[in-house]
């Protein structure tokens, strides 16, 4: 993938630019099988083929910081700390990551802060304030405006969020939203997130949605088809894996293994939109769901609850209505911190657990739950293989069995890893 934002120094996020793409994917294989093997010396584990996509215009979501002015807004990065664009808004709105209905969103959205008069935030200033740290009283001159995030779905339907330093802003986003909605009429959900702190934070706790539709339909064709995916609801706050046509793969890997062992209870640990715990449900299986993030549990329910009353006719996944009603009878979602579910769970351990942890992994107190517990298979979805490699030396009974790497970000080092544990 050529980029001029790379060739001339202005954008360096994907490090792995001027490695071969096939390269990149042999050495990411390698590197996580000399992980685990590190972790788990002699390990007999079945390596199935690395799981690849396009290697540009994959990704679904655009994090854009806001710079420039009301006038002429600049939507991308700031430039490095160090050279000759730091400090700098740098425009990336032809981004190569980005596919073309991503890339088409943009004009409108830098028009609409221009009509909205949605003043970018400025966060290179030295403070004005007599604190290290500013208020948000203190920064209001700043601006307003600090990010523009777009997620785009399978079937070409956007949600844009506009990340505020307050709520003054949002009566004039209002007065402007019909002139978006007519300029792009595929946008589904649009909201304001409030974070009012001058700090190097993404987003805040308040979400304030300006559209009748508050969430966005990501439609997963795990299958391999074009149509026969489970469609899994987005709000504003929740997370979803970046690649759409990678993650399809994870969730089909995941199902299969899991129909493979057959497992009467399964829980998914850090579940976020219930992306696993939907695709590995069947009709007798008992499922639970658990993640700190309400907003995901809520988009988790909504998915569910649509999967259970079907019309009937209609085939989801290659499945009936009757089949996702059985499926469904014995799912259940829940908001809340996964350790502490684990710990505090009751009695009857599972028979599988799923657990799919930020970079961090799930660290020594879960780690050792389930090394102590009765699951007799743990499914593990890393996207840290460094985090996973401490996390299975804490689990010497959980010996890994079955892996693949996924590579969900193309260009640069990170990947993802699906690994089987079994109990010995």
């Amino acid at each position: 993938m050529q980029c001029p934002h790379f060739d001339a120094g202005r954008c360096h996020s994907c490090t792995l630019l001027a490695t071969p793409y096939p390269t990149q994917v042999a050495e990411k294989a390698e590197h996580v099988a000399a992980l685990l093997d590190s972790a788990v010396p002699g390990a007999a584990v079945d390596w199935l083929p690395p799981v690849t996509g396009p290697e540009s215009g994959f990704r679904n979501k655009a994090k854009m910081v806001v710079t420039g002015t009301v006038d002429e807004p600049v939507l991308g990065i700031l430039g490095s700390a160090t050279g000759p664009f730091a400090g700098q808004g740098v425009d990336l709105t032809d981004c190569g990551l980005y596919p073309p209905a991503l890339q088409d969103s943009f004009p409108a959205l830098a028009e609409l802060i221009t009509r909205a008069r949605l003043q970018p935030y400025d966060t290179t200033s030295p403070s004005r304030g007599p604190r290290r740290r500013e208020s948000p009283r203190e920064s209001a001159w700043r601006g307003e405006l600090k990010h523009v995030l777009v997620t785009l779905s399978p079937d070409g339907e956007l949600m844009v969020r506009f990340v505020l330093r307050s709520q003054e802003p949002v009566a004039r986003l209002r007065k402007h939203l019909p002139s978006l909605l007519a300029a792009l009429p595929r946008v589904a959900v649009v909201s304001v997130n409030v974070q009012p702190v001058h700090a190097a934070v993404l987003e805040g706790d308040l979400e304030i949605v300006l559209t009748e539709q508050s969430t966005l339909p990501m439609r997963v064709a795990a299958g391999g088809g074009a149509d026969d995916g489970i469609t899994l609801h987005l709000r504003p706050q929740s997370f979803f894996q970046t690649n759409t046509a990678v993650a399809a793969a994870l969730y089909a890997q995941a199902r299969r293994w899991v129909d493979e062992v057959a497992p009467a209870s399964l829980w998914d640990l850090y579940c976020g939109v219930g992306g696993f715990a939907l695709h590995c449900a069947a009709p007798g299986r008992s499922v639970t769901g658990i993640e700190l993030s309400a907003e995901a549990i809520a988009s988790a329910v909504t998915t569910r609850d649509e999967l259970a009353h079907l019309p009937a006719g209609a085939v989801v996944a290659t499945h009936d209505a009757a089949w996702w009603a059985a499926a469904t009878r014995d799912v259940r979602f829940a908001a809340g911190d996964a350790t502490a579910f684990a710990r505090d769970g009751g009695p009857q351990a599972p028979e599988l657990v799923v657990v799919n942890p930020p970079r961090r992994g799930i660290g020594p107190e879960l780690a050792a739950w389930l090394e102590s517990s009765d699951v007799h298979h743990v499914l593990y979805s890393s996207c840290n293989a460094t985090t996973l490699a401490a996390d299975l030396a804490h689990m010497p009974s959980l010996r890994p069995r079955r892996a693949r790497l996924l590579d969900m970000f193309p260009q640069t080092g990170h990947y993802e890893a699906l690994v089987l544990l079994a109990r010995v």
